[in-house]
């Protein structure tokens, strides 16, 4: 066995199931618990009284005593690529594209520019508790493959790959059928399954690859069985007529990406806010995931996403419409995902509908590891599970630490967190068991 090199120590909690459905049995709570790690997993999860005297002097013990210890945090749809156009101003979206994405992208195709930003983004995900991430690179190879080699030697559990993109874009920034499924598919070669990294066949939207480059995402699909899908579906009105023109013989925008054999139960749709019930049913029969990116979607004003409607609208005979949640950076506004449950709260509140907290913080844990089909790796502090975990500190702001008075339930606070927490809130990160983003001194304790 394993023998332990660190433990967490503190207040844990996790989730073994989605309490909307499950209830309070979903929720694992331990006051004084301790995540016992070795070889970047974790061995043991328990009462600290019991599991201390299991440790010799060499393990240290990182105590968190006032903090709650959870499985780090998963954005399931988020651009590399923007984090220097995040905060642009006034544009919805098919403008946003063409005045601040493409001519940010274009500067990917030097591998220097490319390694220096995604050092920047991991770093970023770590301040904010996100350990696992789907994301966008460019056009460009080169770009990928930059982001993979800082992932790999960081040890993060992402998902990525190179856009497919043959029309609709600036020529510099296109490909061909040909090319993308030739550079996709060395990408994959390469990179698919080597430490933690994951790939995910990436065509941006219909309206930028043509018949034959989704045909081209689609043959990967098949010849890779393990890979993703990721893309973007039904954002914007605008972008929905522009897909229906371009594809005249398809019943609707979903059923363009259902002939090329693009859903599935590895297919992340970003946003998914205009569909009709027909397309629910496709998504929800073929088990794809509908991605809610609440903060891109206020911020760009392409509308609000229907938790109720997608969660009602299951396959005869099947479950409902899967559903994941993501920042989308850089249309969307923030990088923390306490930011964006805040902003999907308000959301659904416009829609009479709510998010309660023990839900939110399912949801950004094993919720999203189910919906990447990463349930077995991440998202649960539990034996046999990659280290990856978030420390959280509900005090971290004056404002916080002042309403933080008057709590009385961990659900309270919670949701304290959900609404007002963001990176401040974030005390550590760790990825496969190494402490990825210190904030001030751990004090070792071995008793209480």
């Amino acid at each position: 066995m394993t023998p332990p090199t660190r433990a967490l120590r503190g207040r844990l909690l996790s989730f073994t199931d989605d309490p909307a459905t499950a209830g309070e049995g979903a929720c694992s709570y331990i006051e004084d618990g301790l995540v016992l790690i070795g070889a970047g997993r974790i061995l043991a999860v328990g009462e600290a009284k019991e599991l201390l005297p299991r440790l010799t002097e060499q393990v240290w013990v990182d105590h968190y005593p006032d903090a709650l210890i959870l499985p780090g945090f998963i954005d399931a749809h988020i651009h590399y690529p923007q984090t220097q156009v995040i905060a642009s101003y006034g544009a919805q979206l098919m403008d946003w594209l063409e005045r601040y994405a493409f001519a940010e992208e274009l500067r990917f195709a030097d591998p220097d520019h490319a390694a220096a930003v995604a050092g920047f983004f991991l770093d970023e995900l770590a301040r904010n508790g996100t350990t696992t991430a789907a994301v966008y690179g460019t056009v460009h190879a080169q770009a990928a493959e930059a982001f993979f080699a800082e992932s790999h030697r960081r040890n993060t559990r992402m998902i990525a790959g190179k856009v497919m993109m043959d029309r609709g874009a600036p020529a510099a920034l296109t490909d061909t059928a040909e090319s993308s499924y030739a550079d996709s598919k060395a990408l994959i070669q390469r990179w698919h399954g080597l430490g933690r990294q994951l790939y995910a066949v990436t065509p941006r939207f219909a309206i930028t690859s043509s018949e034959a480059q989704l045909q081209a995402a689609g043959a990967l699909l098949k010849e890779f069985p393990g890979i993703y899908l990721q893309t973007h579906l039904s954002e914007n009105r605008q972008e929905i007529e522009t897909v229906r023109k371009l594809f005249p013989w398809a019943e609707s925008y979903t059923a363009v990406y259902e002939r090329f054999g693009l859903l599935g139960p590895r297919s992340l749709f970003g946003h998914c806010i205009h569909l009709d019930e027909g397309e629910r049913l496709l998504l929800s029969g073929s088990g794809s995931v509908a991605v809610f990116c609440p903060t891109s979607n206020l911020f760009i004003g392409s509308g609000l996403f229907n938790l109720a409607a997608a969660h009602a609208q299951g396959a005869p005979g099947g479950h409902p419409l899967r559903v994941a949640l993501a920042t989308d950076v850089g249309g969307g506004t923030s990088y923390s995902m306490l930011r964006t449950l805040a902003e999907g709260y308000k959301v659904l509140q416009l829609q009479g509908q709510n998010l309660p907290a023990l839900f939110g913080f399912y949801w950004l844990t094993l919720g999203n590891a189910r919906a990447l089909g990463l349930d077995d790796r991440v998202g649960e502090l539990a034996p046999g599970r990659e280290a990856d975990i978030v420390v959280l500190d509900a005090r971290a702001t004056p404002a916080m630490a002042h309403r933080a008075l008057t709590l009385e339930t961990l659900e309270e606070e919670l949701f304290l967190l959900m609404t007002l927490g963001d990176d401040r809130a974030v005390t550590a990160t760790y990825i496969a068991g190494e402490r990825a983003m210190p904030a001030g001194e751990v004090t070792p304790a071995r008793t209480s």
